[in-house]
């Protein structure tokens, strides 16, 4: 027969951990579950740091899972924090049972689908694009994540609205959530208006660190926000991870086209795909409908003509997105404007933008195809 225990815990495998996304009671963090005869429920909790920025939620989602049963009067959590031991193990087991980190997306058998989001020059909306993309694709379903490798010139903290740092797991790092996508960037470690001065190692550090010691789970997209041109950081993510794929951001001016084509061309040397070009800025639709080609016009597509020569292969322009106040004003306020106002220009394009880059397949690049020589 089954108590009103069992049942208790049934129900507390339906309460995710906010931040690591798996059940609490699969990360052992239920202690305990008493029950009382008159009905009063007292569940035991360890939360995996003390001081957890989200244990308010944790507190009401065992709450509310548990108060519906039939038979419990009332629900008390008790909250404590896990041992360096239970930590251990907890890191252990999400790491697949090595407690050592590593990239995961540079695993042969990893089915992530890795996009750095790149431009020739700064000022062009690549980080625009990135966060709406992530959160387009976040929206429709996906599990995403964003790592802000613009180390000098971050900023998808303030456009995805995050405000707090990765909370700390002795030596794993757990990114903040901000509409369905995880996000980590060194914005959030510098305190603001202070710059970051580093040379190159420090750099690639950064960037294996943000990589290998946070955890990321089980992501279908993995966007980067890459820094302007061609430099370290784009060095660094063709060596930690071989199978991602290159999205160019322009503008339809010719000098900016010019500049994007030697972003894309990278692809050359460190032998990563271009996946298609995004031109950002393309016009301002006027009241009558008319459009004001502010910069030009033709930039996206002589970019992606141009790759393509280059390349040797088919590179898409994947879409233009006009000039919109409204994508502006939502990434000031942190909430991206394919939520923000999806019917918007910009929001309909970024969509678009971003489902297509859902339905691709991930490349064989890096993957162990089960072939051995003869």
């Amino acid at each position: 027969m089954t108590t009103l225990a069992d049942q208790v815990r049934t129900a507390l495998t339906t309460v995710m951990d906010p931040e690591i996304r798996k059940p609490i009671t699969e990360l052992d963090m239920v202690r305990s579950v008493d029950v009382a005869d008159d009905g009063h429920v007292v569940v035991g909790v360890d939360l995996t740091v003390a001081g957890c920025p989200l244990q308010s939620t944790i507190v009401n989602d065992v709450t509310n899972a548990v108060q519906t049963l039939d038979g419990v009067t009332s629900v008390r959590v008790d909250l404590g924090v896990m041992t360096p031991e239970q930590r251990g193990k907890m890191r252990s087991k999400l790491r697949g049972g090595s407690g050592d980190p590593v990239i995961p997306f540079s695993q042969p058998g990893s089915l992530t689908k890795v996009y750095a989001i790149a431009s020739g020059k700064g000022g062009v909306g690549k980080s625009s694009v990135t966060a709406n993309l992530a959160v387009a694709l976040a929206a429709d379903g996906l599990n995403v994540g964003v790592v802000d490798a613009d180390i000098y010139g971050f900023s998808i903290p303030r456009m995805l609205g995050v405000d707090r740092q990765p909370t700390r797991v002795d030596s794993m790092l757990l990114p903040p959530i901000a509409h369905g996508v995880k996000v980590v960037s060194i914005g959030m470690f510098v305190p603001p208006g202070q710059p970051v001065i580093w040379r190159g190692p420090m750099l690639h550090r950064a960037l294996e660190q943000f990589l290998a010691d946070v955890y990321w789970g089980d992501l279908d997209v993995l966007l980067l926000d890459l820094p302007p041109g061609t430099g370290d950081i784009a060095i660094s993510v063709a060596q930690l991870l071989p199978g991602s794929e290159i999205v160019v951001v322009t503008t339809p001016q010719a000098a900016a086209a010019e500049v994007a084509e030697r972003a894309g061309s990278i692809a050359l040397q460190t032998h990563q795909g271009v996946v298609g070009v995004v031109e950002n800025m393309s016009w301002l639709e006027q009241p009558d409908g008319t459009r004001l080609e502010v910069f030009g016009s033709g930039g996206g597509a002589r970019v992606a003509e141009s790759l393509g020569t280059a390349l040797g292969t088919d590179v898409p322009l994947l879409g233009q997105v006009p000039l919109d106040p409204a994508l502006r004003e939502a990434g000031d306020d942190g909430t991206p404007v394919v939520l923000a106002a999806p019917d918007s220009p910009g929001g309909r394009v970024l969509r678009d933008v971003a489902r297509s880059l859902a339905g691709r397949k991930r490349g064989l690049a890096g993957m162990h195809l089960g072939v051995t020589p003869a």
